[in-house]
């Protein structure tokens, strides 16, 4: 038989690839199912594929297809937490690393691995669900493609419970996450009654941002409001109120702090704190690295928080000064980030979805979020605006009042 008309061959379908990095989050299931399904409505026809455990899946070509089965039940994602289809923290820029963990070979680059994978995988569009790393990244990626002649649109979703990427206003999965904070807490804070002259430490995840703390304080605070007190017989709401909050963007006099906080032992009888876990940060690394402590970081040269444990060094400080009989450290983080989306979270995630979607099939790049330039409004943001870092703002209305009714101004 003669060979095929070319004229005659079928045309290849668009493909488009997804990923998800990071840590987890409330949102990155849901924002899966939520691309998928946007993607059925418009484009029905698209070839999608989903690396596994993010950069490391498309470093080792590891993906699976989204078949027809996965298409009509995509919905389903929504109602859980985490990534369906797997998350890692791989950075590129580490070839050390990504050696270490066999994803590349003797004498290769990451970046280099990542665009050859993206070519021979024939990905036209690249979904990154991230924080900044993650977008940052893809956003290379793409440069390269281009100027290779390999022009790919590149769209992120931005997520991260922390809440502090420039310049977006309300990042996925930060608003069930100070949700869940609270409810944790508001189980914990029953822990109270188990002894006298307690001491409570609700450690909040935020390595540099005391965002997802303040708000977690605050809707703890609204549902202590929501509950009816009876002193009469030991129900008194002072005991089961927030008497200190932490963050990283404020300093503080310990010695004050504990004077006061040693006074609300002996007139309470208990005290409850919520600490960023980047809160009083250098002061412990110092007093680690003056002991001649190894300091563990992560492969984006982050230090390993879970290893440091804040909570626990603000317990084990604060004890003794203020005479509490016994101490419990709580950590929210994990409880918080593995829920699946809220109200809130889930119709923000549906509606950067359908922006994301379409404008990846008008071949435009960026990341879908709430612009602070634009009031808030969803925009798609330009890779070059976005950046991690950014500060809780701790003269809002909100948390100068929150911090004044429980004495901490």
């Amino acid at each position: 038989m003669g060979q095929k008309n070319p004229s005659m061959a079928p045309m290849a379908k668009l493909r488009v690839g997804i990923l998800t990095a990071g840590g987890i989050a409330p949102c990155l299931s849901a924002s899966i199912g939520c691309l998928i399904g946007r993607y059925g409505q418009v484009a029905p026809e698209v070839e999608i594929i989903c690396y596994r455990y993010g950069y490391g899946g498309l470093l080792g070509g590891d993906y699976l297809v989204v078949d027809k089965k996965i298409c009509a039940a995509a919905g389903c994602l929504s109602a859980f937490g985490g990534s369906a289809i797997g998350n890692s923290r791989i950075k590129l820029a580490n070839g050390d690393d990504c050696r270490r963990r066999g994803l590349i070979g003797d004498g290769e680059d990451p970046h280099a691995v990542a665009i050859r994978r993206l070519m021979e995988d024939r990905i036209e569009i690249l979904h990154t669900i991230g924080g900044d790393d993650t977008n940052a990244v893809a956003a290379q990626l793409a440069a390269k493609l281009c100027g290779d002649g390999h022009p790919i649109a590149v769209v992120g979703l931005p997520k991260t419970i922390d809440n502090d990427v420039f310049p977006i206003t309300l990042t996925l999965g930060a608003d069930t996450a100070a949700q869940e904070s609270a409810a944790f807490f508001d189980h914990i804070a029953n822990e109270c009654t188990t002894a006298p002259r307690m001491l409570i430490v609700h450690e909040v995840m935020g390595r540099h941002c005391g965002w997802l703390t303040a708000s977690a304080a605050i809707r703890y605070r609204n549902l202590l409001s929501e509950k009816k007190f009876l002193p009469e017989i030991g129900l008194d709401r002072r005991r089961w109120d927030i008497h200190g909050v932490y963050i990283p963007e404020l300093q503080w006099d310990m010695a004050a702090e504990i004077d006061r906080l040693r006074r609300i032992m002996e007139t309470v009888g208990n005290v409850n704190l919520f600490v960023s876990e980047g809160a009083g940060l250098e002061t412990i690394l110092n007093e680690m690295e003056a002991e001649g402590a190894d300091i563990p970081r992560d492969a984006f040269g982050h230090v390993k928080l879970d290893r440091i444990n804040p909570g626990k060094w603000f317990g084990e400080h604060l004890a003794a000064h203020i005479g509490a009989e016994k101490t419990l450290v709580q950590k929210s983080g994990y409880f918080a980030r593995s829920s699946p989306p809220n109200a809130v979270d889930l119709r923000l995630i549906q509606e950067s979805a359908s922006m994301a979607v379409d404008c990846a099939l008008a071949g435009k790049s960026g990341v879908v979020g709430r612009d602070v330039e634009l009031g808030g409004a969803l925009s798609l943001i330009d890779f070059g605006r976005i950046s991690g870092g950014k500060p809780f703002d701790s003269k809002c209305e909100a948390y100068v009042r929150l911090v004044s009714e429980i004495g901490q101004a």
